[in-house]
């Protein structure tokens, strides 16, 4: 895996309606109801080349759709494949909502001696899909990420939550959480991420990385980390 993928899905054409996440190419398309979501999903699995990487959401206001559940799985051949998808929403009138795009992943820190990736897999019932993470096979959970803890941090252990969505709307979140009551931990990798806590101190990695965003490491095969 690479990000030659993802690098290439965001700087082609004609897939405005598309949001890359931790999770890879991700859209929603508005409905009126759930017989129309189911509707266009029928229709949306018809598209050639969609497969087992592809998770449909139907809703009563929306269909979810992703690519490859995993950023780093992102192929040459998603971007015929979102033009494809836009395509068929496009014929049945359901407008693309890149507001309502979000990831949701829950990163799980440690020393390396005592990352415990296979018991999380076994609790949850999760399935691996990198070396790293943790998927929900039913595509309902967020992912499970293993992530190395800080040396110079004194826990051993902590965890904390990913959100990821849309560069354009990164702003509109961040204030919404601030004015929620939230703050600030640290900016200095915005405006690719920003480290909030509530209150308690309890921490939530808001991020527009990688859609538009430049992750802090230049390392194709170092993922960035998150909070």
């Amino acid at each position: 895996m690479s990000e030659a993928g993802w690098r290439a899905f965001l700087s082609s054409e004609g897939v405005d309606d598309w949001v890359v996440l931790h999770g890879g190419p991700t859209a929603v398309f508005r409905v009126e109801g759930l017989g129309e979501a189911a509707r266009l999903a029928a229709a949306i699995a018809e598209v050639p080349g969609l497969g087992p990487r592809t998770v449909l959401t139907a809703t009563s206001d929306r269909l979810t759709v992703k690519l490859t559940r995993e950023l780093w799985a992102t192929e040459d051949d998603d971007v015929a494949l979102a033009r494809a998808v836009s395509a068929v929403a496009r014929e049945h009138a359901a407008p693309p909502d890149t507001r309502a795009v979000q990831e949701v992943q829950l990163a799980i820190s440690a020393k390396p001696d005592a990352i415990d990736l296979p018991f999380w897999r076994a609790v949850l019932g999760y399935a691996p899909m990198a070396g790293d993470n943790a998927i929900d096979p039913l595509g309902q959970g967020s992912t499970v990420w293993m992530q190395d803890l800080d040396p110079a941090k004194p826990l051993r252990h902590a965890m904390h939550l990913d959100v990821s969505v849309a560069r354009e709307h990164v702003d509109a979140r961040l204030a919404e959480a601030l004015a929620a009551g939230g703050r600030i931990v640290d900016d200095s990798e915005a405006p690719a991420t920003w480290v909030l806590a509530d209150r308690s101190g309890n921490k939530v990695c808001l991020a527009s990385w990688p859609d538009g965003a430049t992750p802090a490491s230049a390392d194709p095969a170092e993922r960035p980390a998150s909070g």
